[in-house]
């Protein structure tokens, strides 16, 4: 909820987590209620149908680094250090971070972020809380970031807050990081040599950068002159206008609704450049935050990404040849399309070859395009409304070689996606019905001169459909308004692998994460009319071990209706033409 007339919609929702049984109370005296005409008493923890994360069977240390309360802590995170304990010195088969929180009253949904060592290893924003309070966790598998856990390291923990006489909630958290030693049946995974934050001054301060239209943040780094692979993990998620930027319009259509409408059209990606010259892409996911569309849609089930924001992953090896010269280099990253603030940050992570002081190499193709060639028209209809409908398409490659003690190694990274938006507004744009869908595939092949057979191919498939249906039909101020909407949205991951130049497709890793949620929210004369909401999830997919985990979840009124985990069995790769395998019960 951002314009004008959302922004203040999001003031008085924000108060209608507490209202609730004030509402109630007064409804007998107040003007009719909008239908439905329920209104909640409270609601139960947030609760998602994610697997859990795995926890190897070996000794280990729990260590809490961070107790924290985020009041007024806008600019003010909390830093401290991250030491490995001494009684787990590694090395490690696994470290957990878990970050926990409660919270209290009347409060927004805030962004948060970690770093340890200047690289961020958590982004994530937080629920709205009511009178009664509210508990949740987070936990994330971090070993990726071993190389900067061996030694103590400086940690931030960013939540911006705001506290005052209306927005009284507190958030109160802890972060731990548990580490599981490595024995014989779980041994240490094959890891990164070396991790090198691109986070602005994160060992004081939030890493990342807040980035307005237009702009983009550039990091200098100096790489290993033996360096092997390089990948990107980036993280990027909108703000204002650009929190829901896949139901924002072409900005003359905006103008003509100001109060309720996002202008700068839908599409966005966020481009990576390599001293200046174009290396990549990644297509943001649609988050939502738990105040979004309308909060009641929320409550207890989190919409996809809400609380474990996943970073999108680069190769960036094609590149590496051109690294390994001792001098500086630059990263960047740019919102492409952005319309309000973005915030992004990046993280490398470097193999090197450890039989070599030097690696030398060059970058012998590069197709990626900064301009997109994005096509919107705007078909206005004999009723009021308008149809506005938006796509594009991308297919680049870039290629490189580096010459290590192994041989001559060729990475040749190939990326095709395709993305369509469909969004029809009407009644002065009080109503909006979106139809997005974001596919695409990103596919590096390896191969050793050495070895004409050493040729090994990764795909990573993706899928990003979303439906969002939002009605605001009342609005005069913040104490006299009506919401409703019902949304679907969907994150359908595939990673797969094969052998040889020819050899079958083998699956490695399959997500299909479907929430979907409806809900309304009125108040009447600053009264809680209407406060009510649905919500399923289903999360089919491999856990972090290669199990299948199949979960659903139903919940009504705020409180969960039924809980199902069921048997299922992995899937066959369906191949190359296809952005998602599908798993079965």
């Amino acid at each position: 909820m951002r314009r004008a007339a959302r922004a203040l919609l999001a003031l008085a929702a924000a108060a209608a987590l507490t209202l609730a049984g004030a509402g109630a109370a007064a409804r007998a005296s107040a003007p009719a209620a909008p239908a439905p005409s329920y209104v909640e008493n409270g609601y139960q923890d947030p609760v998602t149908a994610l697997p859990p994360v795995t926890r190897p069977d070996t000794p280990h240390c729990t260590v809490t680094v961070m107790r924290h309360d985020f009041a007024n802590s806008y600019g003010q995170p909390y830093t401290g250090t991250v030491t490995p304990p001494a009684q787990c010195a590694g090395p490690w088969s696994k470290v957990v971070l878990t970050w926990s929180g409660s919270v209290q009253g009347r409060q927004y949904d805030r962004l948060a972020g970690v770093w340890i060592g200047g690289a961020e290893v958590l982004r994530t924003s937080t629920p709205e809380p009511d009178d009664d309070g509210i508990t949740w966790h987070v936990d994330k598998d971090v070993t990726a970031f071993t190389p900067l856990l061996r030694t103590p390291q400086p940690l931030v923990a960013d939540l911006g807050n705001l506290v005052n006489s209306t927005y009284t909630g507190v958030y109160h958290m802890t972060l731990t990081l548990t580490y599981y030693t490595a024995d014989r049946r779980h041994p240490a995974p094959a890891l990164a040599d070396r991790v090198v934050p691109l986070s602005g001054n994160s060992t004081t301060a939030a890493g990342w950068y807040d980035l307005a239209p237009g702009q983009s943040a550039t990091a200098s780094v100096v790489l290993p002159r033996n360096l092997v692979t390089a990948r990107l993990e980036v993280y990027a998620r909108g703000g204002g206008c650009d929190e829901q930027w896949f139901d924002s319009v072409p900005s003359d259509l905006a103008a003509q609704a100001p109060d309720y409408l996002c202008g700068g059209g839908s599409y966005r990606e966020v481009q990576v450049a390599v001293d200046g010259r174009p290396a990549g892409l990644a297509q943001p996911y649609p988050v939502v935050y738990s105040g979004g569309i309308v909060p009641t849609l929320w409550r207890p089930i989190p919409a996809v990404d809400q609380f474990l924001t996943l970073p999108y992953d680069l190769d960036l090896t094609p590149f590496a040849g051109l690294l390994v010269d001792g001098k500086p280099h630059t990263v960047t990253l740019t919102p492409y399309g952005a319309a309000d603030t973005w915030t992004v940050d990046g993280t490398l992570f470097l193999t090197t070859d450890h039989h070599a002081a030097r690696t030398s190499g060059a970058l012998t193709a590069d197709t990626v395009g900064t301009s997109p060639a994005v096509s919107t028209t705007e078909q206005p209809a004999g009723d009021g409304s308008t149809a506005v409908h938006t796509a594009t398409t991308r297919d680049w490659v870039t290629q490189g070689y580096v010459d290590t003690s192994r041989g001559r190694i060729t990475t040749r990274v190939a990326q095709r996606t395709a993305y369509t938006n469909d969004d029809t507004v009407s009644d002065g744009g009080r109503h909006q019905v979106v139809r997005q869908r974001d596919t695409g595939a990103t596919t590096v092949t390896t191969s050793t001169a050495r070895d004409e057979g050493a040729v090994r191919t990764a795909r990573h498939a993706w899928s990003y459909p979303v439906d969002v249906d939002l009605s605001v039909p009342v609005y005069t101020d913040g104490d006299n308004y009506q919401l409703s909407g019902s949304v679907r949205q969907q994150r359908v991951l595939t990673d797969s692998v094969r052998a040889g130049r020819s050899g079958a497709w083998r699956p490695v890793a399959v997500t299909d994460d479907t929430v979907t949620a409806t809900g309304v929210l009125a108040r009447q004369a600053g009264t809680v009319v209407s406060s009510d909401g649905t919500g399923s999830e289903h999360w089919l997919g491999t856990t972090d071990t290669g199990g299948c985990w199949d979960r659903t979840l139903t919940a009504a009124h705020g409180w969960l209706t039924a809980d199902v985990t069921r048997p299922c069995r992995l899937p066959s790769d369906p191949g190359p033409g296809s952005n998602g395998g599908s798993l079965t019960r």
